[in-house]
This record gives C-alpha cells, sequence and structure tokens, in this order.
C-alpha cells in the first residue's frame, strides 16, 4: 500500500533562503521513505501554493493527501486561512480529500525535542 502523500504546509517569507529548514525536512523524508511524496506548499509569499501542490497531486491520479503545518502553534492563519484554503479545494476537487493534522508544536514529540535542544545550550 503507497502512504498517504504528505503536504508541509509552511507560511512562506521574501528571502528564499528562509525555506531551507523545510527543504531539508522534505529531503530527509524522502530519503527516510523513498516511497511517500511529500511536497512543501506556502501560505504567501513564496511558491508553490496549496491549491497549486493540491492540483498537482490531482493531476497525477492522488485523491487523498495529509497536510502538516509546519507551524509551532495554531494561530491565525491555522484557524482561519489554512481551513478556508482547504475549503476552497474540497469545491474546485471535490473527489480530493485532504487531513489537516496539528501544527508541529502541538506535538508532545516535538515539545520534548525543543526542551531537550535548549537544555543542552
Amino acid at each position: 500500500m503507497t502512504p498517504v502523500p504528505l503536504i508541509l504546509f509552511a507560511h512562506g517569507a521574501r528571502d528564499p533562503r528562509w525555506a531551507e529548514p523545510f527543504e531539508a525536512i522534505r529531503s530527509a523524508l524522502h530519503a527516510h521513505d523513498p516511497g511517500r511524496r511529500v511536497e512543501l506548499a506556502y501560505l504567501e509569499l513564496m511558491s508553490p501554493s496549496l491549491v497549486e501542490v493540491a492540483t498537482r497531486l490531482h493531476a497525477d491520479g492522488i485523491r487523498h493527501a495529509c497536510i502538516v503545518p509546519l507551524f509551532l502553534a495554531t494561530g491565525g492563519h491555522l484557524r482561519r486561512d489554512l481551513p478556508a484554503m482547504v475549503e476552497t479545494l474540497r469545491g474546485t476537487l471535490p473527489d480530493f480529500t485532504l487531513d489537516v493534522r496539528p501544527p508541529l508544536g502541538e506535538s508532545p514529540e516535538m515539545r520534548d525535542a525543543i526542551v531537550g535542544w535548549l537544555a543542552r545550550m
């Protein structure tokens, strides 16, 4: 069975170097599981957008994906902007389902990793 594709969803910035850590995460995930499709999508200021990534996945015959917000907390973008984007996609691509996961910072494992990293300083 093919693993569910992941869409890593990040904010975006004017400086392209800002995306380097997210690209490294995508590359590491691909190396860990080459059979899983992992895409990056940005809320604003960078491309590809979530709509572009979802449309590309759909065009490739994929009908289900999981969005993983690369944010530390649920703020306005994840409360308002992301749900609006997902709703738009549901109207545009009704046979394409998207699961939205909590942001990274709400994961107990991620918090533990951050605390461990900070404790070593």
